[in-house]
């Protein structure tokens, strides 16, 4: 893989890393908030997260758009290298969620009559999502030994990720539920109301 898209890589991965990190906070885990506060944090949160993993898919299916600029033709072409640069994509959505998984608990717990269980379901997804894509990541230590294998490793790395996009915004819905004192607080929510337009857009 040249060491343009290599860079390219490291640099975006930074940069997942610092906007996810940014929404999160540094809020004692386990910390009371109020409904509304945990519902902003939460939504941000997934909002930062959703868009590094979008980049990540595109990415993944476009690895033109960092490959080297000179005329040295991208290895990525070959069943080999486009493993290795899903791998890489790979990895950077498990480092993305990692981030998130280790925010949500710093995300608070709402101060609500169920807000803990509110708070555990939450994180219980977080977990759950590293878990698929760190399984997804593993999946592809062996090589391809034809495009063909090549094409279906793109194809099931980009649904893993999408998975995970779908199932954080339902997640979102699925805790505001948890507790009745949380629904109005989710629906107000500047950043829970733009979660769910961009959700509607997509």
């Amino acid at each position: 893989m040249s060491r343009a898209l290599v860079w390219g890589l490291v640099v975006v991965g930074l940069v997942v890393l610092l906007g996810v990190g940014a929404a999160l906070g540094s809020r004692d885990e386990g910390e009371p908030v109020s409904a509304d506060e945990y519902a902003e944090n939460v939504c941000n949160a997934v909002g930062a997260w959703r868009g590094s993993i979008e980049s990540i898919v595109d990415d993944i299916r476009n690895p033109a758009a960092l490959g080297d600029t000179g005329s040295e033709e991208p290895q990525s072409e070959t069943p080999q290298g486009r493993t290795g640069f899903i791998r890489l994509g790979l990895e950077r959505a498990v480092q993305a969620t990692e981030t998130l998984t280790e925010g949500v608990a710093r995300a608070g717990v709402p101060d609500t009559p169920q807000g803990p269980e509110a708070a555990q379901r939450f994180q219980d997804w977080a977990d759950g999502a590293q878990d698929q894509l760190e399984k997804a990541s593993d999946a592809l230590d062996s090589e391809p030994d034809s495009l063909e294998q090549s094409l279906q490793a793109v194809a099931g790395a980009a649904r893993t990720i999408a998975d995970t996009i779908t199932g954080g915004v339902r997640a979102v819905g699925e805790v505001a539920q948890t507790d009745p004192e949380l629904v109005p607080a989710f629906r107000n929510a500047s950043s829970c109301q733009e979660l769910q337009a961009d959700r509607g857009a997509s």
